[in-house]
């Protein structure tokens, strides 16, 4: 198996395992997702936010809409364009983000330190060129169709 593969593989497992570790919220990971892009990258508009997340506009607008009611996230008129909804998170949206990465990161930290040091050492060092991986991601990239 190529890299290419083996890191699909690894990053599937490692998704698995993160949903697992943090449970405040009770939220589908496209909710956290758009919570966490939200908190990042500050209020966007619901038609973005559907492209981005690779959701349908009514699904976006349903995600949206569950998120508002538990108090997440915030809509708003767009000031250039009234038609145009912005989806804002809301000062508990980002405690909640804030509590499950802690939760997540202290779990990590746990598993980390049952490894080897030599492990422990080999992702440590992966860490910047998989965020440089991350980056690479342009929004227009499109992944090729099976």
């Amino acid at each position: 198996m190529q890299i290419g593969g083996e890191l699909a593989t690894a990053l599937e497992q490692l998704t698995r395992l993160v949903r697992q570790l943090a449970t405040a919220g009770d939220l589908s990971m496209s909710a956290l997702m758009l919570l966490g892009r939200l908190v990042r990258q500050g209020p966007q508009r619901l038609t973005d936010l559907a492209g981005q997340e690779r959701l349908s506009q009514p699904g976006m607008t349903q995600l949206v809409g569950r998120l508002e009611r538990d108090g997440w996230v915030t809509r708003t008129a767009g000031t250039g364009d009234r038609r145009a909804v912005l989806v804002e998170v809301t000062a508990a949206g980002r405690e909640l983000v804030a509590l499950r990465h802690a939760q997540r990161a202290e779990a990590l930290s746990r598993l980390l330190d049952q490894l080897d040091p030599d492990d422990r050492a080999a992702i440590e060092h992966a860490l910047p060129a998989l965020t440089r991986l991350i980056e690479v991601r342009t929004p227009d990239f499109q992944e090729p169709t099976p």
